[in-house]
């Protein structure tokens, strides 16, 4: 409420007020045009088929922004939609059609955009057949499972790691990996849905992985700080703390001895990315999303 009180008498960053202005004129926080939405699936090197065309598929992925648009997000796209190929899953994007789910405009207090943009989903999802739902973004799972039935969307959804959890057996890994991981449990995967055998699984069924946990990790995990309007208010934080969650998050992983922190949320590539150069850290410690681990097992990528 006093966000949504503080959105309405225009006290707002900047760089959030920035995010929130390109949602509304693009259907994305990142101001890229709507029309390039799914420009990543034609890179992809596997068949994405676009919803529009197809009309009815058993599972329909809502991408979301940040795997749609940014580089590192782009990476686990690919990497997701290589796996879903493999595994023979019947599967569809929006595409272009698809506009943000708007679960972190929510947080930041900018209901009237949450609203607008899950009506408008809503809408778009009504014109084909499915069974489940299934997303890259955490976010985008609170949003969709959570807050669009109080609009009339009710799905079954489900996040990327929940579904493959169970379908590791069927792959075939050709490279054993000999990471020592250890997993940053996503807040709106974890504490606000529950979710947390799910990626820890998929990471012991990757060859050659140690998992290693942090001490703060499950029910106790630490946020990265990207949610709630975090992801966009990076130069704000920098002006007024000593140190970013990002940056904390990055050294207990080096505490641990971890060589990768593993990952299952689009936000998190970057942040921790950025954060490991801030702290000192390049050359220590990588960052990869569970799918892309997953595809370097296959033999079809790299970390």
């Amino acid at each position: 409420a006093v966000r949504q009180e503080a959105v309405l008498n225009g006290y707002v960053p900047e760089e959030l007020q920035s995010a929130f202005e390109n949602t509304f004129n693009y259907g994305n926080p990142l101001g890229e045009s709507p029309k390039k939405r799914a420009d990543w699936a034609r890179q992809a090197g596997v068949p994405v088929p676009i919803m529009k065309e197809k009309k009815k598929a058993e599972v329909l992925w809502f991408v979301e922004c940040y795997p749609s648009y940014h580089p590192r997000g782009i990476d686990a796209s690919k990497a997701l939609a290589r796996v879903l190929n493999e595994l023979g899953v019947d599967f569809g994007i929006l595409g272009i059609e698809e506009k943000c789910s708007c679960d972190s405009q929510r947080l930041s207090g900018e209901m009237g955009l949450f609203e607008e943009f899950a009506e408008q989903n809503i809408k778009t999802l009504k014109r084909y057949k499915f069974d489940k739902i299934l997303v890259t973004d955490p976010h985008a799972l609170n949003a969709l499972r959570k807050e669009y039935p109080n609009y009339g969307g009710n799905y079954e959804v489900v996040h990327y790691t929940t579904f493959l959890a169970p379908l590791m057996e069927k792959l075939e890994f050709k490279n054993k990996l000999n990471y020592k991981v250890t997993f940053h449990d996503p807040c709106y995967l974890g504490r606000h849905n529950g979710e947390f055998e799910a990626p820890r699984k998929m990471l012991q069924a990757i060859p050659g992985v140690e998992l290693i946990e942090m001490f703060r990790c499950r029910e106790n995990s630490y946020c990265c700080g990207g949610g709630g309007g975090g992801m966009w208010l990076d130069g704000f934080m920098a002006d007024h703390v000593s140190e970013r969650l990002s940056e904390r998050r990055v050294r207990e992983a080096v505490e641990v001895g971890a060589e990768v922190l593993a990952v299952c949320c689009p936000y998190e590539v970057s942040r921790f990315e950025d954060a490991v150069k801030s702290t000192g850290n390049d050359g220590k410690l990588v960052v990869r999303d569970i799918i892309e681990l997953v595809v370097e097992a296959m033999g079809n990528g790299t970390a």
